[in-house]
């Protein structure tokens, strides 16, 4: 899911520790977005709006904790809305529908892993991709280039 890479510097540790911060973000916020998606996604847009004026290290670590969240919240309105229209709307529950619940349950599972060690690496200055929001986050994210 993920790969170490060799960033173009070492991150000092205030770097390392807002990179950081990113995902543990995330995380925090799954207690109260766990019901509704969207709230991780907007607690990880504000730090990521807040830091976007920071190293490139922070940036880069920032965008792709938002494109990870973006990714779930996608998956996760889809369970989020399956489920309401069976509770409210009277739907039956069928076959596709545990497959798809079980599936959503593993992703997140696996993306929690992630997260956390994802966290635990970038705050000890370790450059951690994630293999498809990793390479989108290089495509989004460059280094700014110093004016003389």
């Amino acid at each position: 899911m993920m790969h170490q890479k060799n960033f173009s510097y070492t991150p000092d540790d205030g770097e390392s520790e807002q990179a950081s911060n990113s995902y543990l973000m995330s995380l925090v916020w799954i207690i109260a977005g766990l019901p509704l998606p969207i709230l991780n996604v907007i607690a990880t847009l504000i730090f990521f709006t807040a830091n976007r004026n920071k190293s490139y290290f922070v940036r880069w670590h920032c965008t792709q904790a938002l494109l990870s969240q973006v990714s779930l919240l996608l998956i996760n309105s889809v369970a989020f809305w399956w489920t309401f229209s069976i509770f409210f709307e009277g739907k039956t529950i069928s076959n596709p529908y545990f497959a798809y619940i079980l599936t959503v349950l593993l992703f997140n599972l696996i993306e929690f892993a992630a997260t956390i060690y994802t966290a635990i690496e970038t705050r000890k200055g370790n450059h951690i991709s994630w293999w498809v929001v990793g390479s989108l986050a290089q495509v989004l994210c460059k280094p700014k280039i110093a004016r003389v």
